[in-house]
């Protein structure tokens, strides 16, 4: 009977200890869990397998919003704006974050009024290449060249064979081309009927 007591009375001991002891166990674990993203990656690169580590890295990430700065602090990029924002921790605060929101909706309206001010000068632009084409087919009509009236132009027989020049020069059809041709053949005329060419009377 007393060895039994004993026995109830040590697991009673260990149990109020176990209930009023500090959580010191659980505070060394925190303690020696990762204090940022980098130390979380160190830890994950000592995983087992690839797959292990790319688990690992991914709690790392979505555990830890912030990077460590070189020169001290931590740095936060937004991918939304773009840009990096310095935060105090591994992770924005409130405060911080509340800025960082505000400088988001300011990153919209700008955004917003670049869109416009881009589509307005593209429409502007769109209207002076309009402009310069008209211009440019304008410039590219012929004039008409006036003509001559008909009743001004010279009479010409349909049927006149086109004139040709002979090897001496003169057009072929003309008078003064022919000439010594029909002359001799006047001459061969007379000398077949045996007529002579007249001389000019003495004095």
């Amino acid at each position: 009977m007393g060895t039994a007591s004993g026995a109830l009375l040590s697991i009673a001991a260990i149990g109020g200890l176990l209930v009023l002891a500090p959580p010191s166990a659980h505070a060394q674990w925190w303690r020696s869990a990762p204090a940022d993203f980098e130390d979380c990656a160190a830890l994950a690169e000592k995983a087992a397998t690839r797959e292990e580590k790319t688990a690992k890295l991914s709690e790392c990430n979505a555990k830890f919003a912030g990077r460590r700065k070189p020169g001290g602090g931590y740095t936060y990029f937004d991918f939304m704006q773009n840009r990096n924002f310095d935060i105090a921790g591994p992770n924005p605060t409130p405060e911080e974050q509340k800025k960082i929101d505000e400088e988001y909706i300011a990153y919209l309206e700008r955004e917003r009024r670049n869109s416009a001010a881009a589509a307005f000068a593209a429409k502007h632009q769109e209207q002076k290449q309009q402009q310069l084409q008209r211009v440019s087919l304008k410039s590219d009509e012929k004039v008409p060249v006036p003509v001559a009236s008909p009743a001004k132009q010279p009479p010409r027989a349909a049927t006149d064979p086109p004139r040709t020049r002979s090897m001496s020069g003169c057009a072929k059809g003309t008078f003064s081309c022919d000439w010594p041709r029909i002359s001799e053949g006047i001459n061969d005329i007379k000398k077949l009927f045996g007529a002579t060419p007249n001389k000019g009377k003495k004095s």
